[in-house]
């Protein structure tokens, strides 16, 4: 487990793709019960172990995930997340350039939970909720495009969703309709950094979380930085 920021009420970490927010049907151990294990072993402490789950990252994505160490932290930063106060950047790689290489994008979506997908769907559709993201183009190879999207809402597969709605089909993303899957079974997509105002200490914070370890992440990162 990669811990990228800790503090008495908040840790970060960058998930590995395949690592699990919450339990599931795999009965995979999920990240909050492997933090608790973790903190108690790193601490001495006996008994339970608060780790709060704040925020989700679908199993086959990359990156930052913050957890809460304290239950005053939990509600604080539910309230910065409900009330879109959280600056959040992914990077995605896609197959296809965007008609424009920046620009904004407004879609409703619904998800198909038998399917376990979203799809953009018609305003006024029953159940669909309004969804807004920001991207740019940051890099390009000779086969792939890095984008960096700012999502301004939080809905499932969001960013993958809305992305493959213009044709920009995340690499890997086999089932919004990449040509093949990536070896590892991952997802082009990577949780990049975060910002937002501290819920107990009031002072700004900005979590990074490094790409994965992958000759064509590794080669964009450089290009762009």
């Amino acid at each position: 487990m990669d811990v990228i920021y800790e503090d008495n009420h908040l840790i970060a970490v960058n998930k590995a793709s395949g690592d699990i927010t919450q339990g599931d049907k795999t009965g995979d151990m999920p990240l909050p019960e492997i933090i608790k294990l973790w903190l108690a072993e790193k601490y001495k402490k006996e008994g339970n172990v608060f780790c709060g789950v704040i925020h989700r990252l679908d199993r086959p994505t990359s990156g930052l995930v913050i957890f809460s160490k304290t239950s005053k932290a939990l509600s604080r930063m539910n309230e910065l997340f409900k009330n879109q106060e959280v600056e959040k950047v992914y990077w995605a790689i896609v197959e296809t350039k965007p008609q424009t290489d920046t620009g904004s994008l407004l879609d409703y979506l619904k998800k198909n939970t038998d399917q376990n997908k979203s799809y953009s769907v018609k305003k006024g559709t029953p159940e669909a909720k309004e969804s807004v993201l920001d991207y740019k183009l940051i890099a390009q190879s000779d086969r792939y495009f890095l984008l960096e999207v700012n999502p301004k809402t939080g809905r499932h597969h969001q960013i993958r969703t809305q992305l493959a709605n213009i044709g920009c089909i995340i690499k890997g993303d086999v089932k919004y309709g990449a040509k093949r899957s990536n070896k590892d079974g991952s997802i082009s997509l990577h949780a990049r950094r975060a910002k937002f105002i501290h819920p107990v200490k009031k002072e700004p914070i900005e979590i990074t979380a490094d790409v994965p370890n992958d000759p064509l992440w590794k080669w964009f990162k450089k290009e762009v930085e």
